[in-house]
Formats: C-alpha cells, structure tokens, sequence
C-alpha cells in the first residue's frame, strides 16, 4: 500500500474513533445480568486500537495483541455465563460499522482491498482465538463437574459398601435362626397356618439384604460358578412369587425353550429374576384391573439365550428410561432405587446385557447372556 493512502486511511480511522466506537456501542447485545457489561463496551475500544496497529506491525505482531486480548475477552465470557452468540454478533457488529466509515472516504476498491482484508484477518483471528478459549475452559469446566458427580457418587457407593459389609451380616443371623425355626415348626405342625407366608417373608427380606450385600461386593467369598437351568430357575421363582401373583391377580403367560442351560452364580441370576417379575407385580397391582406378565426364553443364536419379562403396565417416560438402571434412581415412593442397579451389575458381570424398552401397554425388560457351556 502506498504510504499516502495508508496515511490517509489510518487518519481517517483515527478521526473517525469517537464516531465510529459509538456508534458501535450502540449496536451491540449487553445482557444486564452480564457481569461486565461495562467492559464490554471499553473492549469495543481495545479491538479498535489493535485495528489502527495494522498500519505499523507485521503480522506476528498483531497476532500476538490479538491472541493475548482475545483470551482475556474470552475469561469474561467463560465467567460472564452468557450465551456466547452475543459475543460473535457485538464483534461482526464492529466490523460492518468500521466498513461502513470506510466507505466515506470514497476510495477506489483497490486502495481499500488490503486494509479490508487486514481488518477481516483481525476480526476473524480474534473470534478464532475468544471461542476456541471459551469452549476449551467450557469443557474443562464441564469435565471438572462430571469428575466431581463420578466422585461423589462413588463416594456414596463406597460408604453404602462399607455400612452394608459393617452391619447387614449381623441381620443375617437372626434371620438364618428365624427361618430354622419356621422350618422345624412346619415340619412338627404341618397344619399350622401362615408358616408358609411367613417363610416366603423371610425369603424375600433374605433377598433384600443379599442386595445390599451384593453392593459391598462381600458376597461373592467363597462363591463358585456352576452350571445350571434356566428353565427350572424360572419356575422357582414363579413358585416362590406365587402368594403376590395370587393376591394381585397377575395372569403369567410362560413361552420358553427347553434346555436353556447357563454357567455363572444361580443365585445372583435368581435374584435378578425376582426383582424383575416382582417389580412387575407390585406395579400392576397399583395400576390394572387386569395384570399380565409374559416371560419368553428363547436361544438368539449358538451362544446367546435371550429373557424378556414384559408386563402390561404404565409406560416409563423417556427420561426414566435412561436412568433407570443408574444408582438411587426410583419411582416408587419408598424404593432404595438400588434394585435394578444390582440387576444390571449382576447381568453385566456374567457378560450379558440388561436392557429395557417401554411403550403403552408394554414394558419390557430384556436379558441377554452367553450360553458359556464350557469356561475356564
């Protein structure tokens, strides 16, 4: 550029200031809950200074300026909260204004092209520079928080492990007793009503525990894999359910294969089973007149059985579905919400996946495991 017209130009920018900052100031966003909405319109001032620098620097020079100013913007955004369009449309504002002063000056296309595209390197670096800042100590921040929530959480789980490994053995051992003498009472009083209910209780408070013993992951000493049915596992578990399948009125419709054999912890399988249908029943019994549980148990291929346990009651809203397995997560008013957390943890652990689908007259919880006939 010829030095005339650069000295002209940067006189005219220079004379222009006052006007032209104005006029850009009053163009621009300025939330009133941003706290520094007064430097907002001192930071119009400060692009405009580095703007009249591109007629004595270089390039690296203002690159320079440009990165140091943009990150000290783009601090204020991150601390400001406030949308970050606003930030993008009061810096483009600034350049249509700044080109439309330019205009004034009446100059042919080609004494202007250079300062224009050294003002457009300016404004492009400078956004280039604030948003790339700005969304870097935005996921920084997001990442801060969701360390903090993966912390606090297993914080929690650690301390419920500890508590349950502490005290829940010690409720064991009366409940193993009580469930002796009902045994022996059954056995010298076979006539004797409500042994059977009170035995059943005991089974199902003996379950809940084995829950929260699960969770302490005290459970597993001295367990072994074995191999066994899921056929005759099914049926204990309708057997053991039956009192509430009875009291709810719940019609169970059963469509299995023979011959679904499974290698892995019995009881642990057992327990998902029984969280599952009894889940099932005692929603249904709040909600149908006319209550329906099916169970379907078929081989996917060679080495995967697939369980799916559907029932006929209200559907599960699309947020409760993506969190449903996830820890202290329930819908019922007195649930621990650890159920089907224990569920998917069991399932996962024996390779498989828990999955489930809900839509109006039809929730279904899927099962998927490996055969595994043969493991080391």
């Amino acid at each position: 550029m010829r030095p005339i017209t650069q000295n002209r130009l940067l006189g005219f920018l220079i004379n222009e200031k006052e006007s032209l900052i104005s006029e850009w100031n009053d163009k621009i966003i300025i939330s009133v809950e941003d706290p520094f909405k007064d430097k907002i319109i001192r930071n119009a001032d400060g692009m405009y200074h580095i703007i009249l620098e591109i007629f004595s620097k270089g390039n690296d020079e203002i690159d320079e300026q440009l990165q140091r100013f943009a990150f000290i913007v783009g601090e204020e955004r991150v601390r400001a909260e406030i949308n970050i369009g606003d930030f993008v449309f009061n810096v483009n504002t600034g350049r249509s204004v700044i080109y439309r002063h330019l205009y004034k000056l009446n100059m042919e296309w080609e004494e202007l092209q250079e300062t224009i595209d050294r003002i457009n390197y300016c404004f492009d670096m400078f956004l280039y520079y604030a948003v790339s800042y700005y969304n870097e100590q935005k996921n920084k921040i997001i990442e801060e928080k969701n360390q903090f929530i993966d912390s606090t959480h297993k914080d929690r789980l650690t301390l419920l492990g500890q508590m349950t490994s502490s005290f829940i053995h010690e409720f064991r051992n009366p409940l193993t007793s009580i469930q002796g003498f009902i045994q022996l009472l059954m056995a010298d009083n076979p006539e004797m009503k409500y042994l059977d209910i009170i035995s059943s209780e005991l089974e199902q408070l003996n379950f809940r525990i084995s829950q929260f013993l699960l969770l302490s992951k005290k459970e597993l000493i001295g367990k072994e894999k074995t191999s066994f049915s899921l056929n005759k596992m099914l049926d204990e578990v309708l057997n053991f359910l039956y009192p509430s399948i009875l009291d709810t009125n719940v019609r169970i419709i059963k469509e299995v294969v023979d011959e679904m054999m499974l290698f892995g912890y019995a009881d642990e399988i057992r327990q998902v089973l029984i969280n599952i249908v009894f889940n099932a029943i005692d929603v249904l019994s709040q909600y149908r007149d006319d209550p329906k549980i099916e169970v379907k148990g078929y081989f996917v291929n060679e080495t995967h059985i697939k369980l799916e346990i559907s029932n006929n009651g209200p559907v599960i809203p699309d947020h409760m579905l993506k969190t449903i397995f996830e820890p202290f997560v329930t819908t019922k008013t007195l649930g621990t919400g650890l159920g089907l957390f224990v569920c998917r943890e069991i399932i996962e652990k024996h390779k498989g996946i828990l999955a489930c689908s809900s839509e109006p007259e039809k929730t279904s919880f899927i099962i998927l495991l490996p055969i595994n006939r043969h493991e080391e």
